[in-house]
């Protein structure tokens, strides 16, 4: 018997069960648009956090804290910070930047929006995160010597409080306490859960004074002065950092410095693991698909015994019956996984938990074909089952 024959016998055996195959589909299709959708938006995640560490240059540092075990583990402060920028004992280091930053509740005329951080810090910040000014003006050395609680609004924060109304000039309440919004950002194009920005920055005396108090910062931002002198400038910070910590060297220091490329590489490791996580979920729903598609051919093959003893009995050979079977199975499995795809594209085009996702070709090609390879290896116990049935056994059969 030729294939095409086989192929026919196969597609009116499925439409003579039109419900129970499409059951089947629905769940390889399920299955394969969770894979290609997880990934997606584990891939859309990792381009959010490059664009966003790519917004701050290719020559800035992070100083932060870290769980240092030693007892005289010590916060950064913002001495830490001055003392970066010293000539002498850093040539390498342009400027540094103390960061302290709240969660705050903005409301203008009756507006509130939840703004994520409220940035307290000097005016070197701008410069030095590579942030560019859309409208207005940014605040000074002298506004944050003389405390003014002044505000520069990221994009995202000032289309929300504002919509398109100019805010530069507005008094906007930061947890009750009034600001003076003197300029607004340019967009730094950032996406996802970390939206870049979804910022307002205040010279840090006027925070430390009005919200979080005096003490630590959160972290220190550094501007290198070249990108090629990254390594210099990173070695130049810890050896400063640990003599004003007082770090012995069988202590674990109390801080640590990375560069742009250090916080990448950190994010984009976490965020890959999570991808393959959610994936590997995906996938279980793919085997249960195929699990599926074993028991509806067990089911199949049971009806259509008699069916099955009759085409033997006229010579249908046990190649013929096992091809047709395998045959059900791979159409099924493929045009669930032809569904599946469109799903997961099509779900694609939507921001899902503020992440847009980036479909990856790699995982639709991957997805597709291993609904196929599902339809033959779940499909082949039914297919065997039926092949080996004996003529005279299937025709007695009711």
């Amino acid at each position: 018997m030729k294939f095409g024959e086989v192929l026919r016998f196969a597609v009116r055996g499925l439409a003579a069960n039109k419900l129970r195959s499409g059951l089947t589909t629905l769940g390889i299709m399920i299955g394969v648009a969770a894979v290609i959708l997880l990934v997606a938006v584990g891939s859309g995640a990792s381009a959010s956090i490059e664009q966003s560490i790519a917004g701050l240059g290719t020559n800035v540092l992070t100083v932060s804290r870290a769980g240092g075990q030693n007892a005289n583990a010590r916060p950064l402060t913002v001495e830490d910070a001055k003392a970066l920028v010293d000539p002498l004992g850093a040539p390498d280091v342009k400027a540094s930047s103390p960061v302290v930053s709240t969660p705050v509740t903005a409301v203008y005329q009756g507006t509130s929006y939840e703004v994520p951080q409220l940035i307290g810090t000097n005016a070197e910040y701008f410069s030095t995160s590579n942030s560019a000014l859309a409208s207005g003006s940014l605040f000074t050395a002298d506004d944050v010597t003389a405390a003014r609680k002044v505000m520069v609004l990221g994009p995202t924060t000032a289309q929300e409080l504002f919509g398109n109304a100019d805010p530069v000039g507005k008094q906007v309440l930061a947890n009750n306490i009034q600001f003076t919004v003197i300029g607004v950002l340019q967009s730094k194009g950032s996406s996802g859960l970390n939206d870049a920005d979804d910022t307002a920055i205040a010279p840090l005396t006027a925070v430390q004074n009005s919200l979080t108090g005096y003490g630590q910062v959160n972290q220190i931002l550094v501007q290198a002065t070249s990108a090629e002198s990254m390594s210099a400038a990173q070695a130049e910070i810890t050896a400063i950092l640990t003599a004003r910590h007082r770090i012995s060297a069988n202590q674990t220091a109390d801080f640590r410095v990375l560069s742009q490329e250090q916080l990448l590489a950190t994010r984009t490791t976490a965020t890959e693991t999570f991808t393959v996580l959610l994936a590997s979920v995906a996938a279980i729903s793919l085997l249960v698909g195929g699990i599926g598609v074993t028991n509806i051919m067990l089911v199949t093959v049971t009806e259509r015994i008699r069916e099955i003893g009759i085409r033997k009995a006229i010579g249908a050979t046990r190649g013929v019956i096992l091809g047709q079977f395998l045959t059900e199975a791979t159409l099924l499995s493929l045009f669930g996984g032809a569904l599946g795809v469109a799903a997961g594209v099509i779900g694609s085009q939507f921001t899902i938990a503020g992440i847009t996702p980036v479909v990856v070709p790699g995982s639709i090609f991957l997805a597709f074909g291993v609904s196929a390879l599902i339809g033959l290896f779940f499909g082949s116990y039914p297919a065997g089952r039926a092949a080996s049935l004996r003529p005279i056994e299937a025709l007695r059969h009711d």
